[in-house]
Protein backbone atom coordinates (compact mmCIF):
# COMPACT_ATOMS: atom_id res chain seq x y z
CA UNK A 1 0.00 0.00 0.00
CA UNK A 2 1.08 4.04 -0.21
CA UNK A 3 1.25 4.47 2.95
CA UNK A 4 2.88 7.82 2.67
CA UNK A 5 0.28 9.00 0.10
CA UNK A 6 -2.66 7.48 2.24
CA UNK A 7 -1.03 9.24 5.31
CA UNK A 8 -1.37 12.40 3.85
CA UNK A 9 -4.56 12.19 2.53
CA UNK A 10 -5.57 11.38 5.65
CA UNK A 11 -4.03 14.28 7.40
CA UNK A 12 -5.65 16.74 5.32
CA UNK A 13 -9.10 15.17 5.58
CA UNK A 14 -8.92 15.69 9.76
CA UNK A 15 -8.18 18.95 9.14
CA UNK A 16 -11.00 19.55 7.13
CA UNK A 17 -13.45 17.56 9.74
CA UNK A 18 -11.66 20.21 12.50
CA UNK A 19 -13.36 22.82 10.17
CA UNK A 20 -16.73 21.00 10.19
CA UNK A 21 -16.38 20.64 13.73
CA UNK A 22 -15.39 24.56 14.48
CA UNK A 23 -18.42 25.65 11.48
CA UNK A 24 -20.79 27.77 13.82
CA UNK A 25 -24.66 28.44 12.15
CA UNK A 26 -23.23 28.29 8.65
CA UNK A 27 -24.80 30.13 5.97
CA UNK A 28 -26.99 27.57 4.11
CA UNK A 29 -27.55 27.60 0.08
CA UNK A 30 -30.17 25.89 -1.76
CA UNK A 31 -28.78 24.30 -4.88
CA UNK A 32 -31.09 22.76 -8.17
CA UNK A 33 -33.20 20.38 -6.86
CA UNK A 34 -35.69 19.37 -3.93
CA UNK A 35 -34.18 20.07 -0.64
CA UNK A 36 -30.86 20.16 -1.93
CA UNK A 37 -28.77 22.30 0.25
CA UNK A 38 -25.11 23.99 0.44
CA UNK A 39 -23.28 25.86 2.95
CA UNK A 40 -20.58 28.27 3.16
CA UNK A 41 -18.71 25.32 5.44
CA UNK A 42 -19.37 22.92 1.97
CA UNK A 43 -17.56 25.49 0.04
CA UNK A 44 -14.96 26.42 2.46
CA UNK A 45 -13.97 22.31 3.14
CA UNK A 46 -13.76 22.24 -0.89
CA UNK A 47 -11.48 24.43 -1.36
CA UNK A 48 -8.92 23.61 1.52
CA UNK A 49 -9.41 19.94 0.19
CA UNK A 50 -8.33 21.55 -3.19
CA UNK A 51 -5.65 23.49 -2.63
CA UNK A 52 -3.70 20.71 0.13
CA UNK A 53 -4.31 17.87 -2.35
CA UNK A 54 -2.79 19.80 -4.97
CA UNK A 55 0.31 19.43 -3.11
CA UNK A 56 0.12 15.56 -2.72
CA UNK A 57 -0.81 15.50 -5.88
CA UNK A 58 0.53 18.18 -8.48
CA UNK A 59 -0.70 16.72 -11.47
CA UNK A 60 -3.94 15.63 -10.30
CA UNK A 61 -7.37 17.04 -11.84
CA UNK A 62 -10.74 17.84 -9.46
CA UNK A 63 -13.71 17.44 -9.34
CA UNK A 64 -16.07 18.06 -6.39
CA UNK A 65 -19.65 18.66 -5.79
CA UNK A 66 -19.48 22.49 -4.95
CA UNK A 67 -18.56 25.50 -6.55
CA UNK A 68 -18.67 24.56 -10.53
CA UNK A 69 -16.37 21.75 -10.30
CA UNK A 70 -18.91 19.03 -10.48
CA UNK A 71 -18.52 17.85 -14.28
CA UNK A 72 -16.48 14.95 -15.68
CA UNK A 73 -14.79 15.40 -18.15
CA UNK A 74 -12.90 13.35 -21.35
CA UNK A 75 -9.51 14.68 -20.24
CA UNK A 76 -10.35 13.01 -16.50
CA UNK A 77 -10.51 9.66 -18.16
CA UNK A 78 -6.27 9.43 -17.99
CA UNK A 79 -4.15 10.12 -15.21
CA UNK A 80 -5.26 11.46 -11.69
CA UNK A 81 -8.39 12.80 -10.80
CA UNK A 82 -9.32 13.57 -7.11
CA UNK A 83 -13.14 13.39 -6.28
CA UNK A 84 -14.33 15.13 -3.66
CA UNK A 85 -17.61 15.45 -1.67
CA UNK A 86 -16.73 18.05 1.12
CA UNK A 87 -19.45 17.66 3.44
CA UNK A 88 -21.99 14.33 2.61
CA UNK A 89 -24.32 14.49 4.59
CA UNK A 90 -25.22 18.12 4.22
CA UNK A 91 -28.76 18.31 5.53
CA UNK A 92 -27.68 16.06 8.18
CA UNK A 93 -25.01 18.70 8.81
CA UNK A 94 -27.64 21.65 8.91
CA UNK A 95 -29.79 19.99 11.18
CA UNK A 96 -27.51 18.43 13.72
CA UNK A 97 -28.74 15.32 12.59
CA UNK A 98 -25.97 12.54 12.67
CA UNK A 99 -23.38 11.30 10.85
CA UNK A 100 -22.19 13.85 7.74
CA UNK A 101 -18.64 12.61 6.49
CA UNK A 102 -15.61 13.75 4.20
CA UNK A 103 -15.09 11.92 1.10
CA UNK A 104 -12.11 12.16 -0.67
CA UNK A 105 -11.61 9.61 -4.05
CA UNK A 106 -8.51 9.13 -5.86
CA UNK A 107 -9.28 7.71 -9.38
CA UNK A 108 -5.87 6.42 -11.81
CA UNK A 109 -6.74 6.29 -15.23
CA UNK A 110 -10.99 6.44 -14.98
CA UNK A 111 -10.89 3.68 -12.43
CA UNK A 112 -10.99 4.42 -7.95
CA UNK A 113 -7.26 4.06 -7.10
CA UNK A 114 -7.51 5.25 -3.18
CA UNK A 115 -10.63 6.03 -1.40
CA UNK A 116 -10.86 8.23 2.20
CA UNK A 117 -13.63 8.22 4.03
CA UNK A 118 -13.80 10.27 7.27
CA UNK A 119 -16.77 10.97 9.83
CA UNK A 120 -15.37 13.86 12.15
CA UNK A 121 -17.98 13.77 14.47
CA UNK A 122 -16.42 9.81 15.44
CA UNK A 123 -12.83 10.33 14.42
CA UNK A 124 -13.83 7.42 12.17
CA UNK A 125 -11.18 7.43 9.14
CA UNK A 126 -12.20 4.66 6.04
CA UNK A 127 -9.89 4.22 3.66
CA UNK A 128 -8.59 1.57 1.15
CA UNK A 129 -6.42 1.18 -1.87
CA UNK A 130 -7.39 -1.02 -4.84
CA UNK A 131 -6.06 -4.49 -4.65
CA UNK A 132 -4.49 -3.75 -1.04
CA UNK A 133 -8.15 -4.17 1.55
CA UNK A 134 -9.61 -2.03 3.25
CA UNK A 135 -9.34 -0.16 6.75
CA UNK A 136 -10.97 1.72 9.70
CA UNK A 137 -8.37 3.45 11.98
CA UNK A 138 -5.24 1.47 11.00
CA UNK A 139 -7.49 -1.78 11.36
CA UNK A 140 -8.09 -4.47 8.90
CA UNK A 141 -12.47 -4.60 8.06
CA UNK A 142 -14.46 -7.13 6.15
CA UNK A 143 -17.93 -7.15 5.58
CA UNK A 144 -20.67 -9.27 7.13
CA UNK A 145 -21.10 -13.56 5.86
CA UNK A 146 -24.65 -12.85 7.17
CA UNK A 147 -27.43 -13.39 5.07
CA UNK A 148 -29.81 -10.73 4.44
CA UNK A 149 -32.38 -12.52 6.94
CA UNK A 150 -29.94 -11.74 9.69
CA UNK A 151 -29.35 -7.98 8.44
CA UNK A 152 -29.90 -4.51 8.74
CA UNK A 153 -30.64 -2.63 5.32
CA UNK A 154 -29.91 1.06 4.65
CA UNK A 155 -30.81 2.55 1.60
CA UNK A 156 -31.14 6.47 0.15
CA UNK A 157 -34.02 8.03 -0.81
CA UNK A 158 -32.37 10.05 -4.16
CA UNK A 159 -34.25 13.12 -2.81
CA UNK A 160 -33.80 15.45 -5.44
CA UNK A 161 -34.88 13.20 -7.94
CA UNK A 162 -38.61 13.04 -6.77
CA UNK A 163 -39.83 10.87 -9.98
CA UNK A 164 -37.49 7.85 -8.17
CA UNK A 165 -39.29 8.17 -4.95
CA UNK A 166 -42.13 5.83 -5.63
CA UNK A 167 -39.80 3.08 -7.29
CA UNK A 168 -37.47 3.78 -4.39
CA UNK A 169 -40.31 3.21 -1.55
CA UNK A 170 -41.56 -0.11 -3.59
CA UNK A 171 -38.39 -1.78 -3.20
CA UNK A 172 -37.67 -0.60 0.69
CA UNK A 173 -40.94 -1.77 1.09
CA UNK A 174 -40.02 -5.47 -0.12
CA UNK A 175 -36.74 -5.30 1.24
CA UNK A 176 -38.27 -5.07 4.86
CA UNK A 177 -39.78 -8.65 5.62
CA UNK A 178 -36.13 -10.04 3.91
CA UNK A 179 -33.84 -7.71 6.28
CA UNK A 180 -34.01 -7.94 10.16
CA UNK A 181 -34.80 -4.38 9.77
CA UNK A 182 -34.17 -0.75 7.25
CA UNK A 183 -31.98 2.20 7.72
CA UNK A 184 -31.96 5.76 6.37
CA UNK A 185 -28.44 7.91 6.93
CA UNK A 186 -28.50 10.36 5.20
CA UNK A 187 -24.98 9.65 3.43
CA UNK A 188 -24.52 7.08 0.74
CA UNK A 189 -20.51 7.30 1.76
CA UNK A 190 -21.24 6.57 5.10
CA UNK A 191 -23.93 3.73 4.28
CA UNK A 192 -21.64 1.89 2.00
CA UNK A 193 -18.78 1.76 4.64
CA UNK A 194 -21.68 0.56 6.88
CA UNK A 195 -22.14 -2.14 4.79
CA UNK A 196 -18.16 -2.40 4.36
CA UNK A 197 -17.48 -2.21 8.43
CA UNK A 198 -20.36 -5.37 8.95
CA UNK A 199 -23.05 -3.37 10.44
CA UNK A 200 -25.25 -3.39 7.52
CA UNK A 201 -25.39 -6.49 4.90
CA UNK A 202 -26.97 -3.99 2.11
CA UNK A 203 -27.03 -0.79 0.64
CA UNK A 204 -28.80 0.43 -2.44
CA UNK A 205 -30.07 4.04 -3.76
CA UNK A 206 -31.70 4.53 -6.91
CA UNK A 207 -29.30 7.87 -8.17
CA UNK A 208 -26.26 9.35 -6.89
CA UNK A 209 -23.23 10.99 -7.71
CA UNK A 210 -19.50 10.13 -8.58
CA UNK A 211 -18.39 12.34 -5.59
CA UNK A 212 -20.94 10.52 -3.06
CA UNK A 213 -19.62 6.45 -4.28
CA UNK A 214 -16.09 6.98 -5.90
CA UNK A 215 -14.64 6.59 -2.07
CA UNK A 216 -16.75 4.18 -0.17
CA UNK A 217 -17.34 1.92 -3.12
CA UNK A 218 -13.97 1.73 -3.53
CA UNK A 219 -13.55 0.81 0.48
CA UNK A 220 -16.77 -1.15 0.55
CA UNK A 221 -15.68 -3.88 -2.02
CA UNK A 222 -11.90 -4.19 -0.76
CA UNK A 223 -13.67 -4.86 2.07
CA UNK A 224 -15.43 -8.27 0.42
CA UNK A 225 -18.40 -6.12 -0.75
CA UNK A 226 -20.41 -5.92 -4.17
CA UNK A 227 -20.90 -3.04 -5.75
CA UNK A 228 -22.51 -2.70 -9.20
CA UNK A 229 -25.67 -0.32 -9.85
CA UNK A 230 -28.78 -2.05 -9.03
CA UNK A 231 -29.08 -3.83 -12.50
CA UNK A 232 -25.99 -5.48 -11.18
CA UNK A 233 -23.40 -3.98 -13.31
CA UNK A 234 -20.03 -1.96 -12.51
CA UNK A 235 -20.50 1.39 -11.45
CA UNK A 236 -18.62 3.87 -14.51
CA UNK A 237 -17.23 6.63 -12.18
CA UNK A 238 -17.54 9.03 -14.53
CA UNK A 239 -21.06 10.27 -13.18
CA UNK A 240 -24.63 9.25 -11.82
CA UNK A 241 -25.59 6.07 -11.08
CA UNK A 242 -27.85 3.86 -9.01
CA UNK A 243 -25.88 1.77 -6.34
CA UNK A 244 -26.03 -1.66 -4.41
CA UNK A 245 -23.80 -2.85 -2.11
CA UNK A 246 -23.86 -5.94 -0.48
CA UNK A 247 -21.90 -8.00 2.24
CA UNK A 248 -20.51 -11.14 1.47
CA UNK A 249 -23.15 -12.58 3.19
CA UNK A 250 -25.69 -11.12 0.61
CA UNK A 251 -24.61 -13.66 -2.45
CA UNK A 252 -27.17 -12.48 -4.48
CA UNK A 253 -29.93 -9.32 -5.94
CA UNK A 254 -32.86 -9.69 -4.38
CA UNK A 255 -35.80 -10.19 -6.34
CA UNK A 256 -37.39 -6.49 -6.01
CA UNK A 257 -34.23 -4.86 -7.79
CA UNK A 258 -35.96 -6.68 -10.89
CA UNK A 259 -39.42 -5.03 -10.65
Amino acid sequence: MNDKLIDKIEDIARSAGKIMLEAANPKIMEKSGHANFCTETDEKIQAFLMEKLAGVVPEAKFLGEEDGQDVFTEKMKSGYVFVLDPIDGTSNYIYRYRPSVISIALLKDGRAYIGIVYNPFDDMMFCAQAGEGAYLNGERIMSSEAPLSDSLAVFGTAPYYTELQDRTFKIARSLLPLCVDLRRSGTAAWDMCCVAMGVCGLYFELKIQLWDYAAAALIAKEAGCTVTDTAGDELSYSGASSALCRSRGVTSIPECFND
